[in-house]
């Protein structure tokens, strides 16, 4: 059960990397240098997603709601950019990048994710 659970990881880990080099593809002013580098910020974006995206939810709630969900991409662009600070092969030019770069992301991620647990 362990080994699954740890290759599950390792695969969304390694599909994720996948989707950042995809994303330095199709946006202008997102680059990453190589595959490893990729590796290093889907690690990076999983955790700044898991410590930080919370905490910055909850204190942007009313403005959430008042965008009807549409202020949580500002913070997944917000987020996107913020890994480029902390791994040296990957830079992101602006907001817009960052804005671009988090969807397409989202987007690949998403659907990687989603055919991997129906392949179970």
């Amino acid at each position: 059960m362990k080994t699954t659970v740890m290759m599950m990881l390792l695969l969304r880990l390694f599909l994720n990397a996948l989707a950042v080099m995809l994303v330095a593809v199709l946006v202008p002013g997102v680059h990453v240098t190589d595959f490893p580098h990729a590796f290093y910020v889907a690690i990076t974006l999983g955790l700044i997603n898991a410590l930080l995206r919370p905490l910055l939810e909850l204190l942007s709630l009313p403005i959430t709601i008042l965008t009807l969900g549409i202020f949580t991409l500002f913070i997944n662009a917000l987020l996107f950019r913020l890994a480029a600070v902390f791994v040296p092969g990957f830079e992101v030019r602006g907001f817009g990048a960052a804005f671009w770069g988090a969807l397409v992301f989202w987007v690949v991620s998403w659907t990687s994710n989603v055919l991997i647990v129906q392949k179970i």
